[in-house]
């Protein structure tokens, strides 16, 4: 921290720390226990400028918990000695982010070009030409550790949560709170809500400290004991950790770089025009900020950042596999916006993975859902970028042939991303005089059908569709999927069980199923095989779109079924459609109106699909609607909060089935913002734009074409 900073308590903290504490007043003693305590280990951890010896700080520590322990009345939730630990959960609450945590996209090029695109990209979108001025972005560190929102009310820190799925996270607050960096309380000029979001991690240091205890532990004979095999794997389990008393043990540490809800502007809460005035708020309220964040100009500050911190990497005291390049300014980071669920103003610059070398065992092939073969080299174990690689993906037979691998190389093993291993390269001079040529098989290894490549393509595929048991196990687990016909219970494991015993060979089967078969399987009492029931009974009134979806076609994701839904509003007409007029609807291109015509010209397909509508499976058909022709066509609609009338899923799905855009941020585009119970920034933002905010009874009026 600048020596100009000021100190995160202010005097008021400072005076406190050597001041005599009145011996007749507990509460008095107490508040002025804590002050000094708040104080020093600001000075600890956040300015790393210890004022006295940890001897003295335990001494004072230990002062305060024998006070509270005699006077249980003056524990407070900020207290210090609560970080300890020692709660242990029956599981974690849910918590709903009032602003969603959003992941950022990844810039998979390592290379300075991957910077250049990014900041090519950031000027096209604002509309700057090669005469304005470069853009101003800061650079962060790619922290690999575990994303944390910290949420503060009122200065003190009530709820610590994880990301979860960007909506819903965990809360784990009461092991957040055995975290030393991490401020129990704010300083009074704080906002009165204040959600600070970062990455709780483990140093290199304490994670090899934790794990000589583990080993001493195991040598001594204590069940139950493990070491870990990562920095990030041991702080993510500290902090999913039920015992904080466990949790306490672990030393992780914090960094913050961004911020979820916040008491906003019009009611008092801080105005800033930066991103790096923001980070700098954070680090003079108490929060530790990287001392590597810089603010950089253009492409070249921003390559220049990335090959410093690359430099740097094996120096620094944790892990990182990247930078995350920002623009700086808030306004240009409004006007940017989103795409989907991640900012258009950011990115993540990653580098190249860590690379290994070992040998090739065997080379299997595995297939897929949609029948792809794809080759998959077994190999001797081998520890890469943190984890214990045993498999590397070849790709396809072309892939392999490139490389050449074969069963008994020495190979170079690199984690492509830090998530895929893949064999990078052979080491000739170490290969068997005998090792044969890889060649893919000519038919499935599962079902024996005929494995073909099509001309022009580099993957093989298996013909038997829906016989093959490996491409029938990956079709239903599709087919059951939340955003297909969301049938609620029905797991890979579950789905492998019905496949294997032969209750499920086709689709239609699933709505077959019996009760006293399905509570007697594995892991299946009767009350799940119930709500299983229940579930694919449900699951028999939806829409073409979804079910479009669900028969896991070739090309067809989600939005290309319900464009082909509004377009031909029958299923009928799509399964007799020419590939002209596929290519009349919007997001089909030829690739896609072939695969539509390959899947519905197979008997086998035509008759799972009267199979399914056999067995009850309906959705509402109507006329064909060009899309201009539908009630909200035109209309982007974002939806925030906890709607009364229905979930959100829902209200999407009814909008964008007459037509309207569901976008996740609010922008001047935006035509009606439906706002429900504890609604976030969206909302604040749409009442600074001017933007209409409907609440459940505008929905219901939007939903039946009247102007709300």
């Amino acid at each position: 921290m600048s020596p100009n900073t000021p100190d995160l308590f202010g005097d008021a903290f400072a005076a406190s720390s050597t001041a005599s504490t009145p011996v007749n007043n507990p509460a008095s003693q107490a508040q002025a226990l804590r002050q000094q305590l708040h104080h020093h280990a600001h000075a600890y951890y956040t300015r790393d400028a210890p004022e006295i010896p940890d001897a003295e700080y335990d001494r004072l520590f230990r002062e305060l918990q024998t006070l509270e322990r005699a006077h249980p009345e003056l524990l407070t939730s900020d207290s210090p000695t609560q970080r300890v630990g020692g709660q242990v959960l029956d599981g974690f609450a849910q918590v709903t982010h009032r602003v969603p945590m959003l992941s950022i996209r990844t810039e998979t090029d390592t290379e300075p070009s991957g910077a250049e695109a990014f900041d090519a990209r950031i000027r096209k979108e604002l509309g700057l030409n090669e005469s304005d001025p470069a853009v101003d972005y800061v650079g962060e560190l790619k922290f690999d550790g575990l994303a944390m929102s910290l949420r503060y009310e009122g200065g003190l820190l009530v709820q610590a949560a994880t990301r979860g799925d960007g909506e819903t996270g965990e809360d784990v607050t009461t092991n957040i709170r055995t975290i030393g960096q991490i401020p129990l309380r704010l300083p009074t000029h704080a906002p009165s809500v204040l959600e600070v979001r970062g990455e709780v991690y483990m140093r290199r240091d304490d994670f090899e400290t934790l794990n000589e205890r583990q080993r001493q532990r195991i040598a001594a004979g204590t069940k139950g004991e493990k070491t870990f095999v990562n920095p990030r794997n041991a702080a993510a389990g500290a902090v999913r950790q039920l015992d904080s008393g466990i949790a306490a043990e672990r030393p992780l540490s914090f960094f913050a770089y961004g911020l979820g809800d916040i008491t906003p502007a019009a009611e008092g809460g801080p105005q800033w025009q930066t991103h790096f005035d923001m980070l700098m708020q954070l680090k003079a309220w108490g929060f530790p900020v990287a001392e590597q964040t810089a603010g950089v100009q253009g492409a070249a500050g921003l390559v220049a950042f990335h090959q410093r911190m690359a430099a740097e990497r094996d120096a620094l005291p944790y892990d990182i596999d990247g930078v995350v390049y920002k623009v700086n300014g808030l306004a240009q980071q409004l006007q940017l916006g989103f795409v989907t669920r991640e900012p258009r103003w950011a990115v993540a610059h990653k580098y190249p993975a860590q690379e290994e070398m070992t040998t090739v065992l065997a080379i299997d092939v595995q297939v897929g859902r949609t029948g792809k073969l794809t080759p998959v080299a077994k190999l001797a174990p081998v520890f890469v970028g943190g984890v214990t690689v045993t498999n590397a993906t070849l790709h396809n037979e072309l892939e392999a042939r490139r490389k050449d691998v074969r069963v008994g190389d020495t190979v170079i093993v690199r984690r492509a991303g830090d998530v895929i291993p893949e064999v990078v390269s052979v080491v000739l001079d170490r290969r068997p005089f005998d090792a044969p040529q890889f060649t893919m098989m000519s038919h499935c290894p599962v079902c024996g059908s005929l494995a073909e490549r099509d001309d022009g393509e580099a993957d093989h595929r298996c013909t038997g569709g829906l016989f093959c048991s490996a491409q029938r196990k990956q079709a239903i687990w599709h087919f059951a999927h939340r955003r297909a016909m969301d049938v609620d219970g029905l797991g890979d494991k579950l789905v492998d069980q019905l496949v294997d015993t032969a209750q499920v060979n086709t689709l239609a089967d699933l709505y077959h199923l019996k009760l006293d078969r399905l509570s007697n399987m594995d892991r299946m009492a009767e009350k799940s095989a119930v709500n299983l029931l229940e579930a694919l009974e449900k699951s028999k009134s939806t829409t073409l779109g979804r079910f479009l979806f669900s028969l896991g076609i070739r090309h067809v994701g989600e939005a290309t079924a319900k464009e082909l839904a509004w377009h031909f509003g029958q299923l009928d007409a799509i399964m007799v459609a020419s590939e002209d007029a596929l290519l009349q609807v919007a997001d089909v291109g030829p690739v896609v109106a072939h695969s539509l015509r390959t899947f519905f010209d197979q008997p086998h397909n035509r008759e799972v699909v009267l199979a399914l509508r056999d067995a009850g499976v309906t959705w509402p058909e109507g006329d064909a609607l060009a899309p201009t022709e539908m009630p909200l066509a035109g209309i982007t609609v974002v939806l925030t909060g906890t709607l009364q009338s229905m979930g959100r899923d829902e209200a999407k799905e009814k909008l964008e089935a007459l037509g309207a855009k569901v976008a996740g941020s609010v922008s001047k585009k935006t035509h009606y913002v439906v706002a429900g119970a504890e609604s976030g920034s969206k909302l604040d933002k749409a009442q600074a734009l001017g933007v209409p905010v409907l609440d459940d009874t505008g929905l219901t009026l939007l939903l039946s074409g009247q102007k709300p």
